[in-house]
């Protein structure tokens, strides 16, 4: 019998666990000055290219359902959507919305330390906002 899934402890530490969908735990970044996300699908493998072929499509519909909300809630310029995983190897996604005149543009946002921790109140209106959406 396989152990039930659990997120990395890095998560926990760095982001706040708005809910689940379909396949993956939807997080929030702990960081205000981006609007930024990250899907962790509930799946043992590590590398995108190994899973099974209804697994990744369904991944990457989230992806794609997350970026569409992303937009549409937060005035962005660009999307940047990654998988890495150097620092924490338990699959994700990260989906970020990116500005122009944001703290760490053209650079990638990752490694940086965040200029702005999420209120609660403020993670608690994401939270609805997500919700909320169809």
């Amino acid at each position: 019998m396989a152990a039930p899934f659990k997120l990395d402890p890095a998560f926990h530490a760095n982001c706040f666990v708005l809910g689940r969908l379909q396949l993956s735990h939807l997080l929030l970044m702990n960081n205000a000055a981006l609007p930024w996300f990250v899907l962790v699908p509930e799946t043992s493998e590590v590398e995108l290219c190994d899973l099974e072929e209804p697994v990744h499509t369904r991944l990457f519909d989230e992806v794609r359902a997350v970026s569409k909300f992303l937009r549409q809630q937060f005035p962005v310029d660009k999307l940047n959507i990654a998988s890495i995983g150097n620092v924490t190897a338990q699959m994700h996604v990260h989906v970020i919305g990116r500005r122009r005149d944001d703290y760490c543009w053209p650079d990638t946002a990752w490694g940086l330390q965040p200029p702005a921790s999420y209120s609660d109140d403020q993670v608690g209106g994401i939270a609805d906002l997500v919700s909320a959406a169809p």
